[in-house]
């Protein structure tokens, strides 16, 4: 089948390596596979299989340059969207819609009608509201926010919900979806479950790599942008009272840093804990080890988890909202704790005492390449009700 996968970016993040990945995944099933990013900039990810096609759509970009964009985007910026905060994309995205449908017009001009579109994340698609097509799938990244007045939210699901295929990377994501067009009489077309892929060879092969400024001594180890959804100051606060033998590695980058580093500064733990930054291949560090450990308020499904099984690292995680406990099945959920200071010390002591954990390879099979692959190509069955 020809196959497209739809990304507002490709920045380094977790929603957009997922979408990399899926379009691996496309490819070495033996599909057609494409993958269109909507901006230009920056592209921190491309994909790995030599046979993914890779396409630009620069939606700023071609809604300014259209005959209408400019006075729309500007009634939009200037009243609109100051009168309705957070509303600049039901304004815009009508036209957007239109303009990304005869982009792909181009597309399959050249290269033939596309038997799949997916558009990965809601930041993505919700921009494109007025396109609506058959073959598109609309994933759902993340549970549903209440953070606008109820009736604002209602309309906007209307917009980028009512009789849509959508796919949930959770159960976690799925009640929250179904709790939302509750309350919202919203109908999809389908609603069910898709998990992310996770591509563990690929992982594997990266994680072999040497960085020199990973630590010689014992450490766990967390890999999350750092903004306050991470939870990391629960973690750092978890850490000092659970006072373990290993250091904390903290790899990643975000607008929470400095905080958090005069917060483990005022905990006493500031020679205990690494703040390695944003790394390109964060795989050798989740690699080498001894625990990888989450603890974020809530994650759409936490494709961290899954990367750090394919490391051959064992996990827990606070017992968040969303979808970790799709990872934590079985056996695993043992390495679940209460997202409390205490209860994640506990659960981090109670798990450090176990070490070493082999990983199981069956706790990777939810997330192979050939089970996502058969689900988005799946004919949807409709929905009976909200």
């Amino acid at each position: 089948m020809r196959t497209l996968v739809v990304i507002h970016s490709l920045k380094m993040g977790g929603m957009e390596r997922v979408a990399v990945n899926l379009a691996d995944a496309f490819a070495e099933e033996g599909h057609e596979s494409h993958l269109l990013s909507c901006r230009n900039r920056p592209n921190d990810l491309k994909p790995s299989h030599d046979s993914v096609t890779l396409h630009h759509f620069d939606q700023a970009q071609a809604l300014l340059k259209s005959v209408v964009g400019i006075p729309v985007f500007l009634l939009s910026r200037l009243l609109l969207g100051v009168v309705l905060p957070k509303s600049h994309f039901m304004w815009v995205g009508w036209l957007s819609g239109w303009l990304l449908k005869r982009k792909i017009k181009k597309m399959e001009h050249r290269y033939g009608r596309f038997d799949r579109i997916v558009f990965r994340g809601l930041g993505t698609f919700k921009y494109f509201w007025s396109l609506r097509d058959d073959r598109c799938v609309y994933v759902l990244e993340n549970v549903i926010h209440y953070d606008r007045p109820l009736w604002q939210k209602k309309l906007e699901w209307k917009l980028v919900f009512d009789q849509r295929h959508l796919a949930c990377v959770s159960s976690g994501v799925a009640e929250s979806a179904h709790e939302a067009f509750t309350k919202g009489n919203i109908q999809p077309k389908s609603l069910r479950v898709i998990t992310n892929p996770c591509p563990v060879e690929q992982i594997r092969e990266l994680a072999e790599q040497d960085d020199p400024d990973i630590p010689a001594e014992p450490y766990i180890v967390n890999v999350a942008r750092l903004v306050p959804q991470k939870g990391h100051a629960l973690l750092l606060e978890a850490f000092a009272k659970a006072q373990l033998p290993q250091k904390l590695v903290i790899v990643g980058q975000g607008p929470l840093r400095q905080e958090l580093e005069q917060h483990a500064e005022a905990l006493g733990i500031a020679d205990r804990v690494i703040f390695a930054g944003q790394r390109s291949n964060p795989y050798p560090w989740m690699k080498n080890a001894e625990l990888f450990v989450l603890a974020s308020e809530y994650e759409g499904l936490g494709i961290v988890l899954t990367e750090a099984l394919a490391c051959g690292t064992p996990i827990m995680s606070v017992d968040s909202r969303g979808g970790v406990r799709d990872v934590f099945r079985g056996k695993l959920e043992l390495f679940l704790t209460e997202p409390t200071i205490d209860g994640l010390a506990e659960g981090l002591s109670s798990v450090v005492g176990r070490l070493p954990v082999t990983v199981k390879e069956e706790w990777l099979a939810p997330f192979q390449s050939q089970v996502v692959v058969a689900a988005f190509l799946a004919t949807p069955e409709a929905t009976t009700s909200s």
